[in-house]
């Protein structure tokens, strides 16, 4: 692939009073185009998601608004947490496409101090098929709680297996110094924790915050004026279903497609990646996605995350900002935040969470019920 991401920014996260949507993401842009050295100018595309908060058809073109710009194209995607990567690869296919130079991937909601407990409830009512699950009441946790379910008697994995996805993220997250959540846990504590929809806890579920991210895909030749770019090798989606009762297995979804499709343009296999930032809604997602993608065979990544194989040292350094466990999950952009971070253990950023000499790293977002997966691998220019 020719491009290559040339700037990367975030905002502080977690509860923040008086933010807002548009905010968050002038914000987040202004600190990408910081990082890579340009002007909004310089800028002829834009790629937003969605907002809860703002909720506008487009999206996209209400941004480039109140951030003063008029690219030559703009759009707005709603892959659910998918939609990090899945903009991230669009925009690598814009600038290979010659349309344009320099893009900017900017999402972020206020999703904790603007929405009240009635609208966020509203906000997902539409969750299910509205024929054969919502009039069951179902919800996004009961539905990944079906899966867990599914796949522990499939596999055998154990309670404090999908635990010990939690405490390595909150590992992680402790050694950074903005993530939303940094007091460490134990497997104990996870497994203590209410029950949510059995067998999930309310530690194995993600959290809800404010905050926003932003990424610049810029053409090989144009990232050559900027600052330190890193060069997206390859890149993978698929699709399998939008509503649980269609997806063709409950223990295997399209991750694994996704990931082979990135893995084969990239030239690289599982075995040599160094560090990963995979998506992690709920443990269950974060456990089978790190077998599906091919790091783990079935049933062995729960043993070997209890063994400290997620960890600074160990096999695979795994969600080293905390991923949305424990950094922070203010809808699309929680996904953009593992894409920031991947680029960040890449250029040697990542200070006490660093990676070792970390060259290779895979992305992974996951949208709806582990319907929509989209997969980056990423490599050190």
């Amino acid at each position: 692939m020719r491009a290559a991401i040339t700037g990367i920014g975030e905002t502080a996260v977690g509860e923040l009073p008086g933010s807002s949507c548009m905010g968050l993401h002038s914000e987040a842009a202004l600190r990408a185009l910081r990082d890579a050295g340009l002007s909004p100018g310089e800028l002829d595309g834009v790629l937003c998601a969605y907002s809860f908060t703002e909720p506008h058809l487009m999206l996209a073109s209400v941004f480039c608004e109140s951030f003063g710009i008029q690219p030559a194209w703009s759009a707005a995607l709603q892959c659910g947490g998918a939609t990090g990567c899945a903009a991230v690869m669009q925009a690598a296919a814009l600038v290979e496409a010659g349309l344009c130079r320099h893009v900017l991937v900017v999402m972020g909601d206020n999703r904790l101090s603007g929405l009240s407990r009635d609208r966020a409830v509203a906000a997902l009512a539409e969750v299910g098929h509205p024929q054969f699950e919502r009039p069951l009441g179902v919800t996004v946790p009961a539905l990944y709680a079906l899966v867990a379910q599914a796949y522990m008697h499939e596999y055998g994995v154990r309670e404090e297996h999908l635990a010990a996805m939690a405490v390595a993220c909150r590992t992680h997250a402790a050694r950074h110094p903005g993530a939303q959540m940094r007091a460490p846990i134990t497997v104990e504590e996870v497994l203590r924790s209410r029950v949510i929809a059995a067998p999930l806890k309310l530690l194995d579920c993600c959290l809800i915050s404010d905050g926003g991210a932003a990424v610049i895909v810029s053409a090989a030749d144009a990232a050559r004026d900027t600052r330190r770019p890193v060069r997206l090798l390859g890149a993978g989606q698929k699709t399998t279903h939008e509503h649980l009762i269609a997806a063709p297995s409950l223990t295997a979804f399209g991750c694994q497609a996704a990931a082979e499709q990135a893995f084969g343009q990239a030239g690289v296999r599982p075995a040599d990646i160094d560090v990963a930032e995979i998506y992690d809604s709920f443990t269950i997602t974060l456990l089978l996605e790190l077998e599906a993608i091919g790091f783990f065979e079935k049933g062995e990544a729960g043993p070997a995350a209890l063994a400290g194989a997620l960890d600074l040292g160990g096999r695979l350094p795994c969600n080293t900002h905390g991923g949305l466990l424990s950094y922070a999950h203010p809808g699309a952009a929680g996904g953009l935040f593992h894409v920031v971070e991947a680029v960040r253990q890449l250029r040697g950023e990542a200070e006490a969470r660093q990676v070792k000499d970390a060259a290779l790293a895979y992305v992974h977002g996951d949208g709806g019920i582990l319907s929509a997966h989209a997969a980056l691998v990423l490599g050190r220019a």
